[in-house]
């Protein structure tokens, strides 16, 4: 199972410079777990940079995979994290979703750089 985090969604949404690395989890919607967080968290972004329109055809297309709410226990899980880790509590909420579905983490989010469990790949930024 995979589970890309938010700033991977606005990344390939985006068709930021590492869309592609994030381009194979996204689109094997079948292994794909997707954090309401993210869902939350992605629409917002596209909505307040590229309007209503797009921000609802991305929501369809991450609604694709195993949309998972917060609940109880990943609450618990995600609440020990960030005081573990120093994670906040978006990101501590997504790990916690990612280790209770056993699923790769995919980031660019250097926050969990060192992260075990964890694919990171470094923000790059086009230039101007």
């Amino acid at each position: 199972m995979n589970l890309v985090d938010s700033s991977g969604w606005i990344e390939y949404f985006g068709e930021g410079l590492n869309a592609e690395f994030f381009a194979p989890p996204i689109q094997d919607t079948g292994d794909l777990v997707v954090p309401t967080i993210c869902i939350f968290e992605v629409f917002r972004w596209v909505l307040r940079y590229q309007g209503e329109p797009d921000a609802a055809e991305g929501a369809t297309f991450m609604e694709q995979g195993l949309v998972v709410p917060l609940d109880d226990t990943v609450a618990l899980v995600a609440a020990r994290l960030s005081i573990e880790t120093g994670l906040a509590t978006a990101d501590s909420i997504i790990l916690a979703t990612a280790r209770a579905h056993d699923a790769t983490l995919w980031t660019q989010d250097a926050h969990f750089k060192d992260v075990e469990g964890v694919k990171y790949i470094e923000k790059r930024k086009k230039k101007v």
